[in-house]
């Protein structure tokens, strides 16, 4: 197994691994881990041989979203600068929908912002009993408009308008009478639940696979245009430059209530 933010594996019947790598983190995904990503999905569909891909993360948790700190920090920089940084976060979930192999996300403990973005954006949802959801980024002043296209396609717009408002976690039960996930298992069982959906795919015929995910793509309007990225990643990257952003991070940072919080 490689070492590095982001591990890739591929398996000799083509079953590939992207396992998030910052367990100390939670792993909470930064620059680094966008640009890992980035490259590893782009060799992975270089790649002729893979038939899966499956996305897990090392130790406690799946995902925690993005790394407050690293945010407060890109906010500081002048426009350009965090425009590119939302570019890149924006290309990586297109780089996952668009993805032409069939992509399980396997989710244990907790799944938050982004991390919701990635199991919106995956085939295929498996969720631990233990896996907690949220969609927590108004919380912290910043907004979640790069993956609120797939959000609303796999928990429908009335739920988004709940849960991404209110910020409030829900879990595995929740997500998957939503739509997020397709399947739960015991806390530890997440290997054992995953083979038969992977041998499934695998009877498939790999291009019939490609032909079918490409065209439900096509119908639900989830590739999007150039003018609807752009847009995305422009009101991403300028809410993250705001003073409501700034007081949101750092009162997460100083562990305190927001500012606009009035008991």
């Amino acid at each position: 197994m490689s070492k590095g933010i982001v591990i890739t594996n591929v398996d000799e019947r083509g079953v590939a691994e992207v396992i998030l790598n910052r367990p100390e983190r939670n792993n909470a995904y930064n620059g680094e881990m966008i640009s890992e990503l980035i490259k590893s999905f782009t060799a992975l569909n270089e790649d002729q041989d893979v038939r899966v891909v499956l996305l897990r993360g090392n130790g406690k948790h799946f995902q925690g979203g993005a790394d407050l700190e690293w945010l407060k920090e890109i906010g500081k920089l002048d426009q350009e600068e965090n425009i590119e940084v939302s570019k890149r976060t924006a290309s990586a979930i297109k780089g996952l929908i668009e993805f032409p192999k069939p992509t399980i996300a396997m989710i244990h403990g907790g799944c938050f912002g982004g991390g919701t973005g990635i199991a919106a954006a995956a085939d295929i949802v498996i969720a631990s009993e233990d896996a907690i959801f949220s969609i927590a980024e108004a919380k912290w002043g910043v907004m979640a408009g790069i993956i609120i296209p797939h959000l609303n396609a796999s928990i429908g717009v009335r739920n988004v308008r709940r849960y991404a408002l209110t910020c409030e976690r829900f879990d595995a039960r929740q997500a998957k009478d939503m739509g997020l996930v397709h399947e739960i298992c015991k806390t530890g069982e997440l290997e054992q639940t995953v083979k038969p959906i992977i041998e499934n795919l695998l009877l498939c015929a790999p291009i019939a696979l490609e032909m079918t995910k490409k065209r439900s793509l096509i119908e639900s309007d989830l590739i999007l245009s150039n003018e609807k990225f752009n847009e995305l990643v422009l009101e991403h990257s300028q809410k993250r430059m705001t003073e409501e952003a700034a007081e949101g991070l750092n009162s997460f940072l100083e562990k305190r209530t927001a500012s606009w919080y009035q008991k």
